[in-house]
């Protein structure tokens, strides 16, 4: 039976899917709920030795004052989600799981991401160095005290502006010798990925932030014996259009132009409002179409801040193709969802895989996550059974692997 204890430290806890996914985490564990959205509760997973949702204890870091059952309540009133016999079940674990949360790294997120902070002592580290050693102290504090067995790290934190690296990003020890010094060295998001991977724990990037992509983290990754994977969850619009080009594709339609246009709420959205942080998800929903169909046509994505959606976001498409004989034709589809119940249960599937493949010996990116990504990470593929198919070769790999060394353990012991 495993009696493994687990973290799952979450960094921007108190926001929209980090609280989903601490309140899923809690129903799963009290059967409060089914595994619907849960791509590892699929028969393909059955023989992996992934962690139940009982292993997990839940903390993180954050910038706002604030907390689980304070997200979930807001959710409830005004996206109109989450029953509430269940939340008020839940609402102990959430309790008791908020006394985890630390105050977060700001540093070089943006004016529009620091505006939000009203957490003081988010804003304390003035170097790199200092943001890492703080992040540790605080990774180190919660499981020892938890007395974990591992501990994954996924962010999920608003959209950073674009940051351009440099020669200092070009090899881990020349990052190194340089973290002490004043000044745009890295943002949040790529502090907490070195502070990570640099204790050699699983890390997860969920957002299109900088994070763990770029040369001196993967060599600190292989260096730790770190696995870490990203970027930018793919849940909806997007995760769409990576299921419907490979049809065009593989019908030998040509595109013409694919539009898409979104709007929705939260305070994901509020973020994105500032041109600076909607560069950094434009790039990563923009280039989907041309990777897969190996040709460039013409796209656009808008993204909308409209405050009354709230959680819920709606993306509309335009696809102008052309067919047999040079006829042109048109394909639209509305894609309607709740942003953080799509992205929670990702978060959890994710955290489960990022903890075995660290049990298996594994270091470096993970490019079998591909599927769960817009930028997957170690991988140029965007097609979604594509991306998959990694995932099931993995998978099946990683289960014969197990059932061997399982083989094996039963006839030592007949020998014995």
């Amino acid at each position: 039976m495993n009696n493994r204890r687990v973290g799952l430290w979450l960094i921007g806890s108190f926001g929209g899917v980090a609280s989903t996914a601490a309140l899923g985490l809690s129903a799963l564990a009290r059967g409060r709920t089914d595994e619907t959205s849960l791509v590892t509760a699929l028969p393909l997973f059955a023989d992996l030795d992934l962690d139940p949702p009982s292993a997990f204890v839940v903390g993180g870091h954050e910038i706002r004052k604030g907390g689980f059952r304070q997200t979930v309540r807001e959710f409830q009133e005004r996206a109109n989600v989450f029953d509430r016999d269940l939340t008020a079940a839940c609402a102990p674990d959430l309790e008791q799981w908020e006394a985890n949360v630390r105050p977060g790294v700001a540093l070089n997120a943006g004016p529009t991401i620091l505006r939000l902070a009203d957490w003081p002592a988010a804003l304390k580290a003035e170097t790199a160095r200092a943001g890492v050693e703080q992040v540790q102290a605080d990774l180190r504090a919660f499981k020892e005290a938890n007395r974990l067995d591992q501990v994954v790290v996924v962010n999920v934190t608003s959209t950073e502006p674009p940051f351009e690296t440099g020669d200092v990003h070009s090899a881990a020890e020349k990052l190194t010798a340089a973290l002490g010094r004043k000044g745009p060295l890295l943002p949040a998001s790529a502090i907490y990925a070195w502070a990570v991977l640099d204790l050699g724990w699983p890390y997860i990037n969920f957002t299109p932030s900088l994070g763990a992509s770029f040369p001196a983290a993967e060599q600190l990754a292989v260096q730790r014996g770190a696995v870490y994977g990203g970027k930018d969850g793919k849940t909806g619009e997007t995760l769409l259009k990576t299921v419907l080009a490979p049809m065009f594709a593989l019908r030998n339609w040509r595109i013409l132009s694919w539009v898409g246009h979104n709007i929705f709420g939260n305070r994901d959205g509020q973020v994105l409002d500032d041109p600076a942080n909607k560069a950094s998800k434009i790039r990563t929903k923009d280039q989907v179409i041309s990777k897969i169909v190996g040709y460039k046509p013409q796209t656009h994505v808008s993204i909308e801040y409209i405050e009354s959606l709230d959680d819920w976001k709606t993306a509309w498409n335009h696809i102008h193709f052309q067919g047999f004989l040079g006829v042109k034709m048109m394909m639209q589809f509305t894609w309607q969802g709740c942003d953080s119940i799509l992205a929670g249960p990702l978060v959890l599937d994710l955290a489960r895989l990022a903890l075995l493949a660290q049990r298996r010996g594994e270091r470096g990116v993970l490019p079998h996550l591909a599927c769960f990504f817009k930028n997957p990470m170690g991988v140029d593929e965007h097609d979604f059974f594509k991306q998959f198919a990694l995932l099931q070769g993995y998978v099946n790999h990683a289960a014969e692997a197990r059932a061997s060394k399982n083989c094996s353990g039963v006839r030592a012991a007949e020998v014995l």
